[in-house]
Order: C-alpha cells, then sequence, then structure tokens
C-alpha cells in the first residue's frame, strides 16, 4: 500500500533573499533579484547580469574552518537544509538516521572551482592543485555533505537532469518514502554557477538576455519582447515524510504531494518540440500519478525560462494538455524575479509552489508588459494575486529533452 507524503519543512536561499519569509515578501511584491555581475570582470561579455545571491555568509551555518573549504553551492544546499529541518523541527540521531534520506538535484556542480583549478593548473602547475578538488566539484556532494552534518544515513543521491534535476529529485524523494524505503528525505535543488564559462556558453547559444542597462527587466517570460533567460542561483529545499512519520511526531504539515511526471522529448538537444507534446505527456503523468482529473489543477508554477521557443512551446503544452480549460488556469512564471537556478529551480519553485497552497497568494509574473499573442493564457501579469488553490503543478524542464512535473495539494486528514 502506497503512503501518503507531507511537506513539514521548507528552507531557501535565493536572488531574492536568505531564508523563506525574506524571499516569499519579495516575490509577492513583484521584486527582481537581478542585477549586474559583481562575481568577476564581464568586460567582453555580451550579457553582462545575473541573479546572484546577496549577503550569504556560510558561517552562519556550519564552521568557520569549513565553511572556508566548502564550494558555494554545497554552502547554498547546506544553509537551506539547516533551514528545513529546524522548520521541521525534525530531529535526526542514530536511531531514525538510516530511515532519513537525501536526494538533490543540481545541474553543473562546482563549475567555478573547475575554473580556478583549470588556471592553477596552467600559471602553476599540477602539484598546487587543491586536495579539495574533486570534493567540491562533485555535484553529488551537496547530498553527501548534507547526509554528514545532519546524520541522515538513508538513501542518498543526486540527480543531474539539467534545469529538471530539482524537481526530479523531489519526485524521486517522493517516490522513495511511498514506496517505504525511507520514512523521511531531504530533497530540493542547488545551483551556483554564475562564472566566466556559464555566461559565456549560454552567451555562445544565444540563450541569455542581453538587456544589460535595465537588469530588473531582463528576465521577462511570456513578453513580447522577451529575449533569452537570466541565470541566477541558490537553493530550495523540504523536508518530506510520509504521513504517519509525521503524525507519530506531531509535525506541522504545510502540504501534501499528490502526483509526479516524467518524460522525454526524444527530439532536439536543447529545444523542446514545437507542439510542446513531451512535456504535455509529461504533466499527463504527473495529474494520473495523483488520481485526479485536468480541471482539479488550480495553479501552474511554470517552466517560463524568458526564451522565445521556450515560453511559445510551454504555452503550446499547457494547451495541449488542458484544452480549454488552459484558459482558466492562473500561471506564473517566479523566474521573472529568481532568475533561472538551472538545476536549482525546481527546488525553489516547488518552495514557492508550497507556499501558494500555505497563503492562498498566486506570485506574478513581473515585466509582462507586451504580451506574445502567442502566449495568450493567464500569467498573473505583475500583480500577485489571491487565490483559493487546491491543486497546484510546478513545470521543469531540461536539456537533452528530460521533462518534470509535480503537484502538490492541500493536505486534509
Amino acid at each position: 500500500m502506497e503512503k501518503r507524503v507531507v511537506v513539514t519543512g521548507i528552507g531557501l536561499v535565493t536572488p531574492l533573499g536568505i531564508g523563506v519569509e525574506d524571499t516569499w515578501s519579495a516575490l509577492v511584491a513583484g521584486k527582481s533579484g537581478v542585477g549586474e555581475i559583481t562575481r568577476f570582470d564581464t568586460t567582453g561579455y555580451g550579457t553582462r547580469i545575473a541573479a546572484e545571491v546577496k549577503g550569504f555568509n556560510a558561517e552562519e551555518f556550519m564552521p568557520k574552518k569549513e565553511a572556508k573549504r566548502t564550494e558555494t553551492f554545497i554552502a547554498y544546499a547546506i544553509a537551506a537544509t539547516r533551514m528545513a529541518v529546524e522548520d521541521a523541527k525534525l530531529t535526526i540521531d542514530e536511531r531514525n538516521g538510516p530511515r532519513i534520506g537525501v536526494l538533490t538535484g543540481c545541474g553543473l556542480g562546482g563549475l567555478n572551482m573547475l575554473e580556478v583549478t583549470a588556471r592553477t593548473v596552467d600559471t602553476a602547475g599540477p602539484k598546487r592543485v587543491s586536495p579539495f578538488f574533486i570534493p567540491m566539484l562533485i555535484g553529488n556532494m551537496a547530498a553527501g555533505m548534507i547526509s554528514i552534518q545532519f546524520g541522515a544515513k538513508g538513501p542518498n543521491a543526486s540527480v543531474a537532469t539539467a534545469c529538471a534535476a530539482g524537481a526530479h529529485a523531489i519526485g524521486d524523494a517522493f517516490d522513495l518514502i511511498r514506496y517505504g524505503k525511507a520514512d523521511a528525505m531531504i530533497t530540493g535543488g542547488v545551483e551556483s554557477v554564475i562564472t566566466r564559462t556559464c555566461i559565456a556558453g549560454f552567451g555562445s547559444m544565444k540563450a541569455l538576455s542581453t538587456r544589460n542597462d535595465d537588469p530588473q527587466r531582463a528576465s521577462r517570460p511570456f513578453d513580447r519582447d522577451r529575449d533569452g533567460f537570466v541565470v541566477g542561483e541558490g537553493s530550495g529545499m523540504l523536508i518530506l515524510e510520509s504521513l504517519e512519520h509525521a503524525q507519530a511526531r506531531g509535525a506541522r504539515i504545510y502540504a501534501e504531494m499528490a502526483g509526479y511526471g516524467m518524460s522525454g522529448d526524444g527530439y532536439h538537444m536543447t529545444s523542446p518540440p514545437p507542439d510542446g507534446e513531451g512535456a504535455a505527456r509529461c504533466m499527463q503523468a504527473a495529474i494520473t500519478d495523483a488520481g485526479i482529473r485536468p480541471d482539479q489543477i488550480d495553479y501552474i508554477n511554470a517552466h517560463g525560462t524568458s526564451t522565445p521557443l521556450n515560453d511559445l512551446y510551454e504555452t503550446r503544452a499547457i494547451k495541449m494538455m488542458f484544452g480549454d480549460q488552459a484558459y482558466k488556469i492562473p500561471i506564473s512564471s517566479t523566474k521573472s524575479m529568481t532568475g533561472h537556478l538551472l538545476g536549482g529551480a525546481g527546488g525553489i519553485e516547488t518552495v514557492f509552489t508550497v507556499l501558494v497552497l500555505q497563503h492562498g497568494i498566486l506570485p506574478p509574473t513581473i515585466n509582462l508588459d507586451h504580451p506574445d499573442p502567442e502566449c495568450d493564457l493567464d500569467y498573473v501579469p505583475n500583480v500577485a494575486r489571491k487565490a483559493k488553490v487546491e491543486y497546484a503543478m510546478s513545470n521543469s524542464f531540461g536539456f537533452g529533452g528530460t521533462n518534470a512535473a509535480l503537484i502538490l495539494k492541500q493536505y486534509r486528514d
């Protein structure tokens, strides 16, 4: 018999703030976290903007000595996890540790460390390479270090499915609990790759916005004048538990996990199919898994990257999936404010979806000033909206044609 799975804790490190309260307040206020890149000299780059995390101090979340040898993406994940564990009031010890696991999503891992080390090898030779290079590089070390720091000794893994990684991690963690392989999971997504090669690489693909003179208006999903996405960074982590485990310890329950869908486009390395067929199948899989009708979805947190093709094809996918009902479902792209966290996107956006259920407020899609005539759904333009939401969906799609959809619902006894 499948177990019911609930969300009992959440944590956020985002370009809008450190912590759930600061991020959510900025999100519903329609604030942008995008600005000029401060991490490196952007002279000669076509894109000189990104959504950086501001004011983060790793030493607030781990010992000073450890903070110095922890790559940024791992530190973000540990920080968001500490918030989520404390929020859930979850005690992890030798008794329950083997039944509590960690599953994180990350697209590119310690890319900055790779760049730094490559320069070290070229200028100073191989003997000057740090022994911490490999552990600071590999994407699964976020899950590994969370396990070590918090004593979670259950299933431990990392998903690397590009921009769908965070959502896939949460969905896979959901499955581990409902099929009895864990009692609780620490799960979510993380990314920190505002680096020379990342900006240069996406820039060479013409995927990034070049609205350098107006950074806060650069990420504009579904708008006629969108010209590419903005790279963001951060982490969103959740505590998932079986309902019986949560009830046994008297935990507060934010929401219930209802469905998880996956699909592959089988179409192109970076572009979704023009009709959105793969994404539509993914959403259908999630709805079927949740055991509900399409007309029961009250809100969608869209992938909504602000690229010309993604926004159009996601709109087509939603229409293919929902038919005329698509025009009645409010949809928002929070990437308009946070930028695109790549492998971390599904983590923060699932937390946002939980908060939508909690507060009954739909975040806006900001900068939607001139709607694309072909993107003609209700994208909650520019101003947050109150709404009653029973079921909510969060979409995440990645390069390679990998898709994930999660459905959460109001918790009822």
